[in-house]
Parts: structure tokens; C-alpha cells; sequence
């Protein structure tokens, strides 16, 4: 039938709560086969150990609806559990066109914060069908599903206005596409790991100051990335290449990423990354995390030196996107269908490029351009803006272990 044939015809709401325990919904339900009811509807929350659990049954037969009360609440008392029992009509009210999933970070998430989104989504012209928590820690995350907006204006209306919720958010189209984005694609300096590769380099050679005042001339616009790369490599001739081992040694992973990879592959995602660093350290990260795709520009070596150069094609802030959807192709993953993580100005096309874009800890221009920003230090939270909840993580973690 359709809603509007259903919207008229008698219902009974039983609602159950109290202490959770094994056996409550096979006992409700025990006791309403009796009466030959049929299920419309369910629901079931468990929050700190207390349930609530919603039945929308058809009455019973005639005469019968009566004693079916009494019986519930009879055994309700029995379970020392607590019944509600509302004659109605029809079922839920049907939802309004367009679905999205609101994904919410805090670090903690205050009650203010929680009232100013549920706000902004209802002046956008969204309903909160559901609330749903994904993880309690590293940070608080809830989901919610909201009906009746299209995503890209209630993704303007709740993104732009995170930083002042003190959270962060992400909003994605509910479906089953929510699930299969299959390819995950990120930056290396400062987001997979803790350092920028350049630096550790630099110290090596003694030329740190030399490479900072490169670095602060391309902030300022004075050279392009791939100018200030070579500018850069250059003071690294004659270095030693048994420094790129040291280096190597040296690099720190981003809280998170191991469990964030690792969870990533367990659901059986693929998983890159593309650095305006170099080859000599992501070659090697590929190998120790198990990732699928890595490019990165490669220092020169001869003899035994760095020769100051660079070889084979830049990896520039179009070269990011580009990688991407080279990725994607070899993956065979449409490029809808894939989440960049990145932290810098340099990640921009290629966050703008995917079906997510993520800015990790990022300057506010990229914060502000990105789909969604994610301002903790834990890499692995990027997994609850993509549904993944904590149980599934430790459960990829005790696998991993098994």
C-alpha cells in the first residue's frame, strides 16, 4: 500500500523501557504473537545500560485489544520493565526528499553545540529522522540522518558554520554509495606523518635556515611550489644518501594512521598517497602500512650523493589531482566514490577533485574550501565521516591481532 492508503489505518505504539537485558525483544514479542498482531514498525536505543524499545503493531482481533494491554503490561511488570500503549493511526509520517548523512566531531560535543546544529538544520528545512552514535572516543561522534533538505545547501548552512558549533562536520547524500567509497587518497607532510620531509633532510645537511627562507618566499608568493621545490633540493647537494635511511628513521605517523589504514584495508578499502616530498620515504611508507598506491617526486642520487635535483614528473598541486584520478582509474573506483585527506594549499584540487574532500588540521583557506574539516590530532577519526564506527575498528584491530 501506499502512504496515503496506510495513513488511516489503526495502529498500536508499544513502548518498552527500563533496565536492558537479555531476552526483551523476544519477550515482547512473544507476547503479542498471541494476538495475532503484525509489525509495522521497530525501534531500539540502549543508552548507559537503559533501553527503549518501540513496536508499531496492527491491533489485535476484535474484543482483544484490552486484554492485550493488560498482558503487556502484566509481563512488562514481570521483566520490572515499564510499558506505554498509544492507539493511533497509520505509521511514521513518510520523509521528505533528499537524505543526508550529518557527521559530527567534538572534542568533547557540549550540549550547546549539539542544540545550535539541531537548529540550523531545522531553519534549512531538515528533519532529524535518527541519531546515532559512532564513537565515544578518541572524540564524541553522533550521526544524524536528516530528510527534507538537499545535501549541498544543508552542507553550506552546517560546514561553514562548524568552527563556530566548536565542532567539526561533514555532510554526505544518505545511500549506498555512503559504503562503497572504495578509494582513500592522502597527503604525506603533516598529514600522514607529523613532520615535512624537506626539514628532516635539511638538518642532515646543515641548511635549515637556507631551506626556511624558501619556504617562507613561497607563502608569501614569490615562487610556485615547483620552484621553491627545486629551490630547496638544490641546497641538499653532496648530502650523503645514506641519510635517506636516517630520515626514514626519523619520521613519526600521525596518531591514527596506522589504525586508520589498517581499518581502511579491513573493509576493504584501497588506500594512497601523493606527496610534494619524496620517493625515498614514500616508497618506504607504502611498504611498512601496506598501501596500495604512493607517488612522490625522487631526488636525484649518483655515486652515492644527492645532486641537488629532482627526477621524472612534479607532484604539484595539479599533479595531486591528477594522481588521483589516476588512482582511481587503476582502482576502478569512480572518482565520486573517493575521500582526499590533505592539510595544505597544495592539497586544494585534489580535495575539491574527490567525492570528499577532508581537511586534516589545515590553514583556514583550506579549511574553508575543503568539503568537511577534521581539527583533532587523531588521523582516525576521518573513519567516522565515513560511517565506520568504533566497535569496527577494534574489531579490525582484534582481527589484525588474531
Amino acid at each position: 500500500m501506499s502512504a496515503s492508503q496506510t495513513s488511516d489505518v489503526p495502529t498500536l505504539l508499544v513502548k518498552i523501557f527500563g533496565k536492558d537485558r537479555p531476552g526483551i525483544t523476544a519477550g515482547l514479542f512473544d507476547t503479542l504473537a498471541a494476538y495475532s498482531v503484525d509489525v509495522v514498525d521497530i525501534e531500539q536505543v540502549v543508552t548507559r545500560g537503559r533501553m527503549v524499545l518501540c513496536a508499531l503493531v496492527t491491533p489485535p482481533p476484535a474484543g482483544l485489544e484490552g486484554d492485550l494491554r493488560a498482558t503487556v503490561h502484566s509481563w512488562a511488570e514481570s521483566m520490572k520493565m515499564q510499558a506505554e500503549i498509544i492507539s493511533g493511526l497509520g505509521d511514521n509520517r513518510p520523509r521528505g526528499l533528499g537524505r543526508s548523512l550529518v557527521t559530527v566531531l567534538g572534542h568533547p560535543l557540549t550540549a550547546e553545540s549539539t542544540a545550535a546544529i539541531a537548529a540550523r538544520i531545522t531553519r534549512a528545512g531538515g528533519n532529524i529522522d535518527r541519531i546515532f552514535r559512532l564513537a565515544k572516543y578518541p572524540v564524541t561522534a553522533v550521526e544524524f540522518a536528516v530528510s527534507g533538505v538537499e545535501t549541498e545547501p544543508l552542507r553550506t548552512a552546517l560546514v561553514t558554520n562548524a568552527a563556530t558549533f566548536g565542532v567539526d562536520i561533514a555532510v554526505v547524500a544518505a545511500g549506498l554509495h555512503r559504503r562503497a567509497q572504495r578509494l582513500v587518497v592522502m597527503d604525506v607532510d603533516s598529514t600522514l606523518i607529523q613532520d615535512e620531509v624537506i626539514e628532516l633532510f635539511a638538518a642532515h645537511a646543515g641548511c635549515e635556515d637556507g631551506v626556511a627562507e624558501v619556504t617562507a618566499a613561497a607563502m608569501r608568493g614569490e615562487l610556485d611550489f615547483e620552484q621553491s621545490l627545486h629551490a630547496r633540493v638544490a641546497l641538499l647537494k653532496g648530502l650523503d644518501a645514506s641519510v635517506v635511511d636516517k630520515v626514514r628513521s626519523e619520521v613519526r605517523l600521525t596518531p591514527g594512521a596506522r589504525t586508520l589504514i589498517r581499518t581502511l584495508k579491513r573493509l576493504g578499502y584501497q588506500v594512497g598517497v601523493v606527496s610534494g616530498g619524496f620517493t625515498q620515504v614514500t616508497d618506504d611508507l607504502k611498504d611498512r602500512l601496506g598501501l596500495d598506491f604512493a607517488q612522490a617526486n625522487t631526488l636525484e642520487i649518483i655515486d652515492g650523493r644527492l645532486t641537488g635535483k629532482v627526477t621524472g614528473e612534479i607532484v604539484d598541486r595539479a599533479g595531486k589531482a591528477r594522481l588521483l584520478r589516476r588512482f582511481a582509474a587503476e582502482a576502478g573506483v569512480p572518482l565520486a566514490q573517493t575521500v582526499a585527506i590533505g592539510d595544505g594549499a597544495n592539497d586544494l584540487d585534489m580535495l575539491n577533485a574527490a567525492g570528499l574532500g577532508v581537511a586534516f588540521n589545515a590553514k583556514p583557506v583550506v579549511r574553508e574550501a575543503a568539503h568537511t574539516a577534521v581539527n583533532v590530532p587523531f588521523l582516525d577519526t576521518v573513519l567516522y565521516l565515513l560511517g565506520v564506527t568504533r566497535e569496527e575498528v577494534e574489531a579490525a584491530d582484534t582481527h589484525d591481532e588474531d
